[in-house]
């Protein structure tokens, strides 16, 4: 378990981190302007949706009904498959069937071939998804990893062979090279569904709607909670300009999220292997203490540093770089928010959740459509904060009362309150300092942070 974790969660990253390299390029062959970037940012959002709808939740049900004794595991898989392919040929149906008007509605009238090509994209993702699944459940990690490192080089190479070779400027190219990646993946796995031997079994079906229908609840609320400011800034007057900029400022953010899954991947197992303990409350206690020290340090560093940073994307996005700050903070809650979560899972009492998210995700929703009129992108960051907060608040309150756990809050309080002193000086750097003394006294701030961390930490514990 801990070869197959480490695989998936190294594979993960660095796909992630590889990912990631296509964002300085695309913002500096797209121009602002143009408004392409935002096109690419608002599609996208729509496909993450899309794909939390077309897998329906099959593939937490593929495992739970694996781990049935009296289930066929080829019987499982091909009924789950079957409510996969299903939808995504209705999906693909209604999408050409009504191309016109459904691109119309979105704002890519001129553009429908867009839609159609990230309608493709998707479809081909959702029926991935089990294939994935299956070689989960097999113990394939190395070919799975495999996989997913293939697309991004093929996806990284593509884009760098048209972009910058070619010379290529329509966002066309974007979505088609990513539809070419996608089929080529998919082309891999006609071997391991040729293996499987075919029976949908029309009762699982029902055992297995009713099992995913809650989990597609609970899937669509957390993806609305990443991705509606991007699909609703169109729908509420912004620009494809402004969501360009938005969209590529969120990414130099995104550095955050890279730092709290790698967090996660180490402290979730052991959370879990905790449980049976004596002190395991103790155990949570200090590993949320952890976790909050450890993004604020890395909220610093960001900030600190964003005068080298800004240069992931084009100069012509530079002008929204004030909302890293703001969503930087909203990852930080949603970590938070994560870390307070076990206290229902370990009591089997994930209804909770259900009932948290969907308020943050309600509370996100309507500032978006509230302030994106009045504030542009700025409305999307701060909607970040309402949202993800909201759903930390909720969740610390209610799991004090029902399973309550004695975190160091005053430990805690000073390093939010010493992050927010330097944060703020930061900020209020003259704009007369040159960019190389504003890095000097960053530096030394987060010099300072650290020596703290060192001398209450770690050489306090060592005595």
């Amino acid at each position: 378990m801990a070869k197959d974790t480490a695989i998936y969660g190294l594979s993960s990253i660095v796909g992630r981190f590889l990912n990631y390299l296509l964002v300085p390029l695309y913002t500096n062959v797209i121009s602002v302007e143009s408004g392409g970037y935002g096109v690419v940012t608002n599609l996208y959002a729509y496909t993450a949706l899309l794909l939390v709808i077309l897998t329906f939740g099959m593939e937490t049900t593929f495992f739970r009904f694996t781990s049935k004794e009296n289930e066929d595991r080829d019987s499982v898989f091909a009924t789950s498959f079957s409510v996969i392919f299903a939808l995504t040929a209705v999906f693909l149906l209604l999408v050409f069937g009504l191309s016109a008007q459904i691109s119309g509605a979105l704002g890519y009238a001129d553009h429908p071939e867009y839609l159609q090509l990230m309608a493709c994209v998707v479809s081909l993702d959702a029926l991935q998804a089990l294939p994935f699944c299956h070689l989960r459940y097999e113990h394939r990690a190395v070919r799975f990893a495999s996989l997913k490192l293939l697309f991004i080089a093929m996806n990284i190479g593509l884009n760098l062979l048209f972009f910058v070779v070619l010379g290529y400027r329509d966002v066309l190219w974007v979505f088609l090279l990513n539809l070419v990646c996608t089929g080529i993946i998919t082309f891999f796995f006609i071997p391991d569904l040729l293996r499987i031997r075919w029976h949908v079994d029309t009762g699982m079906l029902r055992r297995m709607l009713s099992y995913s229908w809650p989990l597609l609840i609970l899937g669509v609320a957390g993806i609305l909670n990443q991705a509606f400011d991007k699909i609703a800034f169109p729908l509420a007057g912004g620009t494809t300009r402004d969501l360009g900029i938005y969209g590529a400022c969120v990414k130099v953010a995104m550095i955050m999220a890279m730092i709290t899954q790698a967090f996660r991947y180490a402290y979730e197992p052991m959370v879990f292997a905790a449980s049976k303990e004596k002190d395991a409350k103790a155990t949570y206690a200090l590993g949320m203490k952890y976790f909050i020290i450890f993004t604020l340090l890395a909220f610093l560093c960001v900030v600190g540093y964003l005068d080298i940073l800004k240069y992931l994307i084009g100069s012509g996005y530079w002008e929204g770089l004030r909302v890293v700050p703001i969503v930087m903070v909203a990852e930080i809650m949603m970590g938070v928010y994560f870390n307070l979560s076990f206290w229902y899972k370990l009591i089997d009492k994930t209804i909770y959740g259900a009932w948290f998210s969907l308020a943050g995700c309600a509370t996100l929703i309507a500032v978006n459509l509230i302030f994106i009129p009045h504030y542009s992108y700025m409305a999307c960051a701060w909607g970040g904060v309402a949202g993800y907060g909201t759903s930390m608040v909720l969740s610390y309150v209610v799991g004090q009362r029902k399973n309550p756990i004695d975190y160091p809050m005053g430990s805690i309080f000073v390093y939010v309150a010493m992050t927010a002193l330097f944060y703020a000086a930061m900020s209020f750097e003259p704009e007369t300092w040159s960019v190389v003394l504003r890095l000097g006294v960053n530096t030394l701030l987060i010099l300072l942070f650290c020596a703290y961390i060192y001398i209450f930490e770690i050489k306090r514990k060592r005595k």
